[in-house]
């Protein structure tokens, strides 16, 4: 569920570019005004308004906020403008093309979203970067990660509701066999993650879970600080239970010494029309303490009016 109040009646695109254009020109920038517009728009509603906004002024809006705006806060309100898939091809890419992949990107856009979404995103790459998603990640990964990051963007996975429980058995025997011998880049164990629809994993993680008393993540965490085991535990989380996933995104990106602007930022942007209502839930549960609360202790200044409108209870 959405978190954003949009207002009623909305202001027209023609309008909402005006007040935009307003708020860049001058001695300053009217920051406010800013948050005030987009931060309270659809997705639908601010492609329009970036549309007129190209008509009328000659001018990308993108542009126009990376020149006037600065910081954790103009990346925020950039990636807000994208469109949705768009967004996510974008990330993928600064993702990939750092020194070292950020893995975590990637595993989240795979594996938290359904195989028809994973699809139009890699269709935006394409349009955007001629080169596909697939191809980069080959490219700029190499070892156990390219196998399992390769296989993730590269699945097409079945999205019904029907579990083979004989095949989750014979799976999670598998999968205990490869934890077992600390093949962790076991041919089946990548095949499983990656390519067995989320409803027929989820039947695996639960049958290891009750048939060998124990957790597979706790398994798969034999070594906290390997980071192929991360991504191995962060593609059954993304898949298994995303809310309570995303949640604990936000939290490690809050209490981590020196606050990750990018990490929230992803969150709240990439989820604030979807179900960033059930992952502040499942934070609240977890933490006992609000999102909003949280965030609101940690970052200061125009990103933090911006962030909590999207949550839905900031001022602007």
């Amino acid at each position: 569920m959405a978190t954003f109040i949009v207002p009623d009646p909305v202001p027209s695109a023609t309008e909402d570019a005006e007040r935009l254009r307003k708020a860049c020109q001058g001695w300053g920038t009217d920051e406010k005004a800013i948050i005030s517009v987009l931060a309270h728009r659809t997705a639908a509603q601010r492609s329009l308004i970036r549309q007129l906004y190209q008509q009328l002024y000659g001018e990308d809006l993108i542009k126009l906020v990376q020149s006037e705006l600065s910081g954790p806060f103009e990346r925020a309100v950039s990636q807000w403008i994208l469109e949705p898939y768009d967004r996510e091809a974008v990330m993928a890419n600064v993702a990939i093309v750092q020194k070292e992949i950020d893995f975590r990107v990637i595993v989240e856009i795979a594996a938290s979203r359904s195989s028809s979404e994973l699809l139009k995103i890699k269709q935006a790459y394409l349009a955007r970067y001629n080169r596909s998603l697939e191809e980069d990640v080959a490219a700029l990964s190499s070892g156990d990660f390219r196998k399992l990051l390769v296989g993730l963007v590269s699945s097409y996975r079945y999205e019904g509701r029907e579990v083979e429980l004989n095949l989750a058995k014979s799976e999670a025997k598998m999968l205990k066999d490869a934890i077992e011998g600390k093949a962790w880049s076991d041919e089946d164990l990548i095949r499983i993650f990656t390519t067995r629809s989320k409803a027929q994993l989820k039947a695996t993680v639960n049958k290891y879970n009750d048939d060998y008393n124990t957790f597979l993540t706790k398994d798969l965490k034999e070594n906290p600080d390997d980071k192929f085991l991360y991504a191995l535990r962060a593609v059954i989380k993304s898949i298994y239970d995303p809310h309570k996933y995303f949640a604990k995104v936000l939290r490690q990106a809050i209490h981590q010494k020196g606050t990750d602007e990018d990490a929230l930022t992803r969150v709240i942007v990439t989820r604030a029309e979807f179900d960033l209502k059930e992952i502040q839930e499942e934070f609240f549960k977890r933490n006992s303490v609000t999102v909003d609360e949280a965030i609101g202790k940690v970052t200061s200044g125009d990103y933090k009016d911006f962030i909590l409108a999207l949550l839905g209870t900031g001022n602007y």
